[in-house]
């Protein structure tokens, strides 16, 4: 009788970690970020049908990169969860703080699991508050960790590259179409530092807007409000980018003071 090949756990669980870290970066990216009046949803995905981002409850988004029937699981699974607790109890006792906890514990059973392999997902779960400073986002791994993001948070493809760029170029109280601009360059820019062209209908694209007076937040932008937020996102960096060339070179030639020096 042959000896049994022994693999130490520690071994174990980093070859499963490896596998679905893999899974996950054959993926298209998505990206969430905060603006003024809400949270926004960006994923590279020219399917109509398969969804990357899709409503949970009154106040909550769900994002996934990964493998689509492991992540749709998933999001069926919250929709239950939501509306289950809505109806046992109040409909604001359903938090993403608690759907969070709810995932983590599903993806970390699953992924210390011997009998079953870890699930190619990773997933963000996002709710809209009263205010910027209420917005709640959680970015949720493989192996069931819950980290806490603020302002932006890529996941999937080459999101390091991705979450850089936006942590450089983020900030608080931009609008809808700056924030739209600023997604759609960085899901652009390739590994090599290349940079591809992203048109409408290569994006799926929600928000979370929290000036909607129905107590559903979230609504999907599509057709020509999704093209035109995008062509006013390039008109307002042109226009920035056009003053800010004026002002120095008219400051020099003319003599005339800046605003700032009036």
């Amino acid at each position: 009788m042959s000896t049994p090949f022994y693999v130490s756990p520690q071994q174990a669980m980093a070859d499963r970690a490896e596998y679905a870290r893999k899974g996950i970066a054959r993926g298209r990216s998505v990206v969430v970020l905060q603006y003024a009046d809400g949270i926004v949803f960006v994923a590279e995905n020219p399917s109509r049908a398969l969804h990357k981002v899709s409503e949970i409850y009154d106040r909550i988004a769900f994002a996934a990169v990964g493998k689509y029937n492991e992540f749709e699981n998933l999001r069926i699974g919250g929709v239950r969860y939501a509306d289950l607790r809505g109806y046992t109890y109040a409909r604001t006792d359903v938090t993403a703080r608690g759907l969070a906890n709810v995932y983590a514990q599903t993806l970390g059973t699953i992924f210390s699991s011997a009998a079953e392999k870890p699930y190619e997902v990773e997933l963000i779960v996002a709710e809209v508050g009263e205010g910027p400073e209420d917005d709640q986002i959680y970015r949720l791994p493989h192996d069931g960790s819950i980290v806490d993001e603020h302002g932006s948070v890529a996941v999937g493809g080459n999101s390091d590259q991705i979450g850089s760029y936006l942590e450089q170029r983020h900030r608080d109280g931009m609008t809808l179409a700056e924030v739209l601009e600023l997604a759609v360059e960085s899901l652009s820019r390739d590994s090599n530092g290349g940079e591809r062209t992203l048109t409408a209908d290569q994006l799926e694209v929600a928000v979370l807007d929290r000036a909607r007076p129905q107590q559903r937040k979230f609504k999907r932008v599509l057709g020509r409000q999704l093209s035109r937020l995008l062509e006013e996102g390039g008109t307002s960096a042109d226009e920035s980018s056009g003053e800010s060339s004026g002002e120095s070179s008219g400051g020099a030639s003319s003599g005339e003071p800046s605003a700032s020096e009036e």
